[in-house]
């Protein structure tokens, strides 16, 4: 399994919109790509928000940053300080997905 984390650092008083905005606009998207897995989002109104997001495999989260990652950008751009940053990673652990080393059980 594969995750894509990414930093989106809001304006003051905007990571809630920015949550809901995704919530309501990307969600679906995110659903009907092959190889999504979950999407856990964390918010802070200091902070921003970190955003993660599960992928079967790492092609298949490459695939969605390639096709439709701009157009969350673009979607949000009036809402952030700068352009998010993405960062990947292999999952190696997780209770919530039942993973170990790597693979789902």
């Amino acid at each position: 399994m594969f995750v894509r984390v990414v930093e989106v650092k809001t304006k003051p008083g905007k990571a809630r919109e920015v949550c809901s905005m995704l919530h309501e606009k990307v969600l679906s998207t995110l659903k009907a790509q092959t190889g999504f897995v979950d999407e856990i989002v964390l918010v802070s109104d200091a902070e921003g928000i970190l955003a993660q997001s599960f992928w079967k495999t790492k092609e298949d989260a490459e695939r969605y940053s390639h096709e439709d990652y701009a157009k969350v950008n673009e979607l949000i751009q009036h809402l952030v300080h700068s352009k998010p940053k993405v960062h990947a990673f292999d999952v190696q652990t997780s209770t919530c997905h039942k993973i170990i080393s790597g693979k789902a059980a």
